[in-house]
């Protein structure tokens, strides 16, 4: 669909950052205290205005954060709704002055995507529900009924919108995103395959393949969302996994079916610098000259990410998806990461949740050191 007023669209769809989850009173002081931190102001009202005049910026940008706080495609542990939130709050834990440096880097929060939670995506909703929530995220809320008419409702279907909105701004920008559950790069998947005319990859770190067709008649949710990714590459092995350990099948099964590349987590724990140089050969091999790194919390050994939904034992060890990180950085390029799956209600003790959160920001702000840096 054509867009006449990317900035327009953007507005209605979006929320100041920390804003995507919808809370009346529970909550709400929380939400607050973020983004008067965020944006370094204290009332509302400037809070609204920071936002939309970080939009303004988007066109002269390298990076944008966009926070999806969905866990609607998640399994039957969830939580991680509440992951953009405490990722946000852990970067700014991590630097006093984490706005100025966004501010000096080019990078620009432009907010969250508001999340109905019991929508997934608008190929789902028949007409009704679309009208109806049409009329309860945007009509009510200034945005004329014109523009009310064309706005996707639901989180992923907005993501994608929203995605599309930033490329038509700014078509060099490159995507952070905060999850939610890995169902939210689905949409990340798809911009890039319609805006990207490179000949960009997908780098994976996760528990589990994702490579399901449909998982209980849903065609996009956290389980299937690589299958989908994999067949826009063209099942090339421009899907990369690293860190899978927990599959019903064998290796041999997805490559040799669908044509992606996995490195399992016991075979780089027995040798983790050549495992290292095996992904960087097999990217190069390819010709990928961008990268988009899709990182699920989980692919990180449960030793240090409990707070997920599916923690596993024997996984990545924090320094080595560091270390990922900085070479796919520095020797390729991202054109897009994310972080997926954190999900701080279910970490089993606070320590372990803090811990979590906190490898997490470690994670996002190294895919920024790398997106800056180049």
């Amino acid at each position: 669909m054509p867009i006449a007023d990317p900035r327009a669209e953007l507005a209605a769809m979006l929320r100041p950052a920390g804003g995507g989850l919808y809370v009346v009173s529970t909550g709400r002081a929380e939400q607050l205290a973020v983004q008067r931190q965020l944006y370094g102001v204290e009332d509302e009202a400037a809070i609204q205005a920071a936002f939309l005049g970080a939009l303004d910026r988007v066109a002269s940008a390298k990076a944008v954060i966009l926070g999806v706080p969905s866990d609607v495609g998640a399994g039957f542990r969830r939580g991680a709704s509440f992951g953009p939130q405490a990722i946000r709050s852990a970067l700014l834990a991590r630097e006093t002055d984490l706005r100025g440096w966004l501010e000096r880097n080019g990078v620009i929060d432009v907010g969250d995507v508001f999340v109905v939670p019991q929508l997934l995506d608008d190929e789902m909703l028949a007409p009704a529900q679309i009208a109806a929530s049409r009329a309860a995220l945007y009509t009510v809320n200034g945005v004329s009924p014109a523009l009310a008419a064309t706005l996707p409702v639901s989180p992923l279907s907005i993501e994608r919108r929203a995605l599309d909105c930033l490329y038509a701004l700014n078509p060099k920008i490159i995507p952070i995103v905060l999850g939610g559950d890995h169902s939210v790069a689905w949409p990340v998947s798809a911009a890039l395959a319609a805006h990207r005319t490179d000949r960009w990859g997908i780098v994976q770190p996760d528990a589990h393949t994702d490579l399901l067709a449909e998982r209980l008649g849903i065609k996009y949710c956290f389980a299937t969302w690589s299958y989908h990714a994999n067949e826009l590459l063209g099942r090339d092995g421009r899907l990369v996994q690293v860190g899978v350990r927990a599959s019903r099948y064998g290796r041999a099964h997805w490559e040799s079916s669908l044509g992606v590349r996995q490195f399992w987590a016991d075979e780089i724990r027995r040798a983790p610098e050549a495992a290292l140089d095996g992904v960087l050969a097999h990217l190069h091999a390819l010709g990928v000259t961008s990268v988009y790194f899709s990182n699920d919390i989980d692919g990180t050994d449960d030793e240090w990410a409990t707070a997920t939904g599916t923690p596993e034992a024997g996984g990545l060890e924090p320094d080595w998806v560091m270390a990922l990180v900085d070479r796919l950085g520095r020797e390729i390029g991202f054109c897009a990461a994310d972080c997926v799956e954190v999900a701080p209600p279910l970490g089993p003790t606070a320590a372990g949740t803090e811990k979590t959160v906190a490898l997490a920001a470690r994670y996002v702000r190294a895919c920024l050191d790398r997106v800056v840096a180049r």
